[in-house]
Formats: C-alpha cells, structure tokens, sequence
C-alpha cells in the first residue's frame, strides 16, 4: 500500500476507530495490545461464558459459506488476521489439513496461548500451522499470496480500518475469499433492549471478575455499536479494493459475517450492485 493510499485511508475514519480501550493519550494499536495482553488467560473462557458457546456455530456457519467451493484435498495458503488463540485457525486445519495455515495477531500474550494449543496437534498439523506477532493495518506478505483470508472479532480493533482492509485486498489472490466475522448490535426493538442492557450491565461484570479488566469488557460494546455494520462495512469493504461483498447477520443481529473476493481487475462500476447483499 503506498504511502499516498495510507494517508487517504487514515482520513475516512469510523467510530470505532476514535473509541479506545483505556484513554485517549495513546494509539488505538497499541491499547489492543495491551487490553489482549491483559485478558489472554480469560479469553477462551469469556468468549464461551459470553456466546453462551454460539461464537463456534457463528464460525462454522460464517466458514461454511465462505469455503463451500474449496477442497480438503487441496493445499490452500491461508491467513488468519486477528488470530488470538487460534481457534479460526485450528478450525481450518481441520477442514483443509494440506494447507499452509498462518495466523498473525498484535498480542503476544493470544499468541503465547495459540501456541500451547499448537503443541497438542499432531505433528502434521504443526507443520501446517505458524503463529506470528503482526501488525494487520501493514502486513509483511506479498501481493495476491492467500486462497483465504478470515478475521473473526478483529476489524473492529483496527486503528484504521480502511487501511486494513486495502491490506486484506492487496495480499488475498484474485479469485480469493476473504471472511470476516464481527460482533454487531441488533436493529431494534425488544431484542436491541436485551443486547443493550446485557452488553452494558452484564458483560463488564463478569469480565471484572473474571478478567481483572472490566474497562475491556465496556470497550467491547463501545466498540460494537461505533463500528460501520452491514451495508456501511461492505461499502468500506468495495472501496478498498474488495470485490462481490455480502453480508448476513445471525442470532437476531447479534452477529454479522461478511463474504468478499477480489476480481483480477476490479471495477468501480460494480460497488453498488453488491454492498447490500446477503450471502445464502
């Protein structure tokens, strides 16, 4: 990405970019660090406690779309931005053990704990699967080099989403799939009343008590309901290159997943026809 694209990119900031999670006085970037630094030994067990376990149907619904026309029998190059602790990439390995598996995150405490799970795997799959500290807003890998991108509860961290995005679209090949799965507030009535108050009263609550960190899990909602959703995220998503976006939201809108590609040669003629569509 050229420094001329990085400066437009920074100037087309959303909400949750200006939303960080302990002050203003730092980079947005460098809090997330922090924040996973902090709460890595909880994560697994509030991304459970707070899903209620659905996070894993959310993922598996959300890859199922997104690799429908990929093969077990094929060796993929895969990346998995935003990995944590793994669990989208591990869930991959799964589904396409002959692939090549790299997971990139900015907490070395996630990673710390990815790859303790890593350990557990079978030699092949070790093999399969790298886990490496990584800014996702400047990638280190080549032009068109990944069949697959996934970022699940991630994009919404990023300190300019816009710019990690372009990212995504310069390293995912043509012909690629890109999935992202993001946390997203429901619409309205009675169910945005309950995802309200539980996001709000009882999140942070047991994240004090669990965590250590309640600030985390009040930023977590903050960061929810800034972030562009739906239609304003796969316009975004078009506008930084990405191609064919779709997005479907699941559990009463609790939950959105995004489907894009890339065209050898994108056009911009075609933004429009596909940023309010919904994958099947």
């Amino acid at each position: 990405m050229s420094d001329k694209e990085k400066e437009q990119s920074e100037d087309r900031l959303t909400g949750a970019e200006l939303i960080h999670p302990y002050d203003d006085s730092r980079a947005k970037s460098e809090q997330v660090e922090e924040m996973f630094d902090s709460i890595a030994p909880a994560y697994d067990f509030m991304n459970l406690a707070m899903t209620f376990g659905l996070h894993r149907l959310w993922q598996r619904h959300a890859l199922n779309v997104a690799t429908k026309q990929m093969s077990a029998h094929v060796g993929y190059d895969i990346l998995d931005i935003a990995t944590g602790t793994g669990d989208i990439a591990f869930e991959l390995y799964r589904r396409f053990p002959r692939s090549r598996i790299k997971g990139v995150d900015l907490s070395e405490g996630m990673l710390r704990i990815a790859e303790k799970k890593l350990k557990k795997l079978d030699q092949n799959g070790q093999k399969s699967i790298t886990f490496e500290q990584g800014d996702s807003l400047d990638l280190r890998y080549d032009d068109n080099s990944f069949d697959l991108i996934t970022v699940a509860y991630g994009v919404r961290n990023f300190e300019h989403l816009s710019r990690g995005l372009a990212e995504m679209a310069r390293v995912l090949r043509p012909g690629g799939k890109l999935c992202i799965i993001e946390l997203s507030r429901p619409r309205r009535g009675l169910t945005l009343w309950l995802y309200q108050f539980y996001t709000r009263c009882i999140i942070p609550l047991i994240g004090r008590v669990v965590s250590g960190d309640s600030r985390a899990y009040t930023y977590l909602p903050e960061s929810i309901a800034a972030a562009p959703q739906r239609e304003a995220m796969t316009a975004i998503m078009s506008e930084a290159g990405l191609s064919d976006c779709k997005w479907k939201s699941l559990t009463f809108g609790a939950v959105t997943y995004y489907i894009a590609g890339k065209d050898s040669a994108a056009s911009s003629s075609t933004e429009g026809e596909h940023k309010n569509t919904t994958p099947q």
